[in-house]
């Protein structure tokens, strides 16, 4: 289990790093492709701050939280891995974990985040909103370790 928990770390960062990459090289800002009948929109942004831009005008408040998160976040996953039992919750920190460290990547070596995927929805507020890889692990991450958090004791 300890394996597998660090292949889902470096699966999550090594997958989103690559589509970065592809998206930073690929793509202009802002530029827009349609997949899926437009329910997919794959859309290159840069952003500066933290969840939906937020802090873009405190970058290194936002550098230096994301980086602090990430080292408890590992703290946390190894303290998991030695204890037997509660694989929920490792998983969910590995995905957690994955996606910290892209992201923190990203706010470290090119001081902005890189999303890219958006929903075509009807609701204009939602269609703005552009994601990465790494946004899904933490949160789909976050809530499977809350989840692994309620089976200890």
């Amino acid at each position: 289990m300890v394996i597998f928990c660090i292949g889902i770390v470096s699966l999550v960062f090594y997958c989103d790093y690559f589509i970065k990459n592809h998206m930073e090289k690929h793509y202009k800002e802002g530029e827009t492709k349609s997949f899926c009948d437009g329910k997919i929109l794959i859309r290159k942004h840069y952003n500066r701050g933290a969840m939906m831009n937020l802090g873009q005008t405190k970058q290194k408040v936002v550098v230096t939280l994301s980086v602090l998160l990430s080292v408890v976040t590992a703290v946390m996953f190894l303290l998991s891995l030695g204890k037997r039992g509660n694989n929920t919750l490792r998983i969910g920190l590995a995905l957690l974990l994955g996606g910290a460290f892209s992201n923190t990547y990203d706010r470290l070596k090119r001081k902005y985040v890189v999303d890219y995927i958006s929903f075509g929805v009807k609701w204009e507020g939602l269609r703005k909103v552009v994601f990465n890889l790494a946004d899904f692990c933490i949160m789909i991450g976050s809530l499977i370790t809350i989840h692994g958090c309620a089976d200890c004791e």
